[in-house]
């Protein structure tokens, strides 16, 4: 399954999150390190709603990117 993930700059680090899995976030100093760490959350996430008996919901957010001229 591939999840879409949203990553936000902030002041000093990337903040990441996953739409389709409420709660499954990660921080990172780089865009680098951040990638890396939702990818191991995203797995780490579904590894615990496993052993909770709970649904694994399916991938339904999609990113589009609008470029708007000035």
């Amino acid at each position: 399954m591939r999840y879409t993930v949203v990553i936000e700059k902030g002041e000093t680090s990337y903040g990441a999150y996953v739409p389709d899995l409420p709660g499954c976030v990660a921080v990172g100093e780089t865009l680098e390190e951040v990638k890396a760490l939702i990818a191991e959350a995203i797995e780490f996430h579904i590894e615990g709603m496993l052993e909770d008996g709970l649904p694994i919901p399916k991938p339904t957010s999609i990113a589009h990117e609008v470029e708007v001229l000035n």
